[in-house]
């Protein structure tokens, strides 16, 4: 992103903040591959609801009141690959509430599947 780019989520970003190259790291989710790190260290899974922001407030208290955060944060989930965001925070708990119900091995790797190839969009910049 540009300097001076205003620290917001990814779905309040605008698209002119937006460099080049940064935008060739997004579509190629290369700038997923510091969270790596993160599941290495056991913060994270690969599998689990994206972590959100501390000022997400009702995003927070939707999550809160479904059990969400009783499962790791993960780089990618069933929201992320139903393009599901940050903007829609209810849609976004129960979705995430949803994949815990339901998680299985088959799912864990089918949702990292259809992210590599293509269905992960839910944390998109809207243009």
């Amino acid at each position: 992103m540009h300097v001076n780019t205003q620290e917001v989520a990814t779905h309040l970003v605008q698209v002119s903040a937006i460099t080049k190259w940064g935008s060739i790291l997004r579509k190629s989710k290369l700038d997923e591959l510091p969270q790596l790190f993160n599941v290495l260290m056991g913060d994270m899974s690969f599998v689990g609801p994206r972590p959100n922001l501390f000022n997400q407030i009702e995003l927070i208290q939707e999550r809160g009141k479904r059990g969400v955060y009783s499962l790791r944060p993960g780089i990618t989930g069933l929201a992320q690959i139903q393009k599901i965001d940050m903007s829609t925070p209810q849609l976004l708990a129960e979705t995430d509430a949803k994949m815990i119900d339901h998680m299985n091995v088959w799912d864990y790797f089918k949702y990292i599947f259809l992210t590599v190839f293509g269905k992960g969009f839910g944390d998109r910049v809207r243009k």
